[in-house]
């Protein structure tokens, strides 16, 4: 399936684990995707993801392309495939103080809602991603047992 979105993963395992950043032209997908790999995530894919079984890949002739706005295009480093294992939907949400949990109505996964300009974007999408691997615990809110 050929998405309009970007991916990002952290290498806890081989491919590794990879978020989905969902949002319509100019929601800033490029952009929160290059404030994660600033945290040390790397690109699966920007602006086209191809998404099969749970595993992102770029379509070839974008395979490590990252457009960054007001500077161009850049070939970096990427993996694929990643198992996709959290999809964020960008846009401007009035954030709720403790969501309950949801999954994405075409993937299965577990999504959440995130304002990218919001000055820790980065910062709950990686925590977001930790959650839903399980490598942290979310004791009330979107990802709590």
């Amino acid at each position: 399936m050929h998405w309009h979105a970007s991916c990002a993963a952290r290498q806890h395992q081989p491919g590794g684990d990879a978020l989905l950043l969902l949002g319509p032209s100019g929601a800033g997908k490029s952009d929160l995707l290059l404030q994660l790999i600033d945290r040390g995530f790397t690109l699966v894919a920007d602006d086209q993801v191809l998404i099969e079984d749970d595993l992102a890949s770029p379509p070839p002739a974008l395979a490590g392309l990252l457009e960054v706005r007001g500077l161009g295009l850049f070939k970096l480093p990427y993996i694929a495939p990643a198992r996709l294992r959290l999809v964020i939907t960008l846009g401007n949400p009035r954030a709720e103080r403790l969501p309950l949990p949801r999954r994405h109505p075409e993937l299965g996964l577990p999504e959440i809602a995130l304002d990218y300009t919001h000055p820790s974007a980065a910062a709950r999408a990686a925590l977001a991603l930790e959650a839903a691997c399980g490598r942290v615990i979310n004791h009330t809110g979107t990802f709590a047992a």
